[in-house]
């Protein structure tokens, strides 16, 4: 009894000194990061088998089954043209963002 009630201090603690808004500010993470130019409408979308979340100006996922320019492709025929998209933390270079964009609704 008196170990729960330890673990129970410490986490009650923990809780205390950690501020929950700082939790929602963190943007969520994926794979995929594609910024669109315009804000879309919805805050999830769905592209073939990957679910994207949207907030903040950027939409992610996790990792796909397509190759990565495919999955570019696939989320800007969604939510339009975008002005960066990032694979595994590697930024698209301009001439793969255009090719990307020729997609684009």
């Amino acid at each position: 009894m008196a170990r729960f009630l330890a673990v129970a201090a410490a986490a009650a603690a923990t809780l205390a000194l950690t501020s929950g808004a700082g939790f929602a500010q963190t943007p969520a993470r994926g794979y995929y990061a594609a910024t669109p130019a315009t804000a879309p409408a919805k805050g999830n979308l769905v592209t073939r088998n990957s679910i994207w979340k949207c907030g903040d100006g950027v939409c992610t996922a996790s990792k796909g089954e397509a190759r990565d320019s495919i999955m570019c492709e696939l989320v800007a025929r969604q939510v339009g043209t975008l002005t960066s998209f990032n694979a595994g933390g590697t930024a698209f270079d301009e001439a793969a963002l255009a090719k990307c964009n020729t997609r684009a609704k």
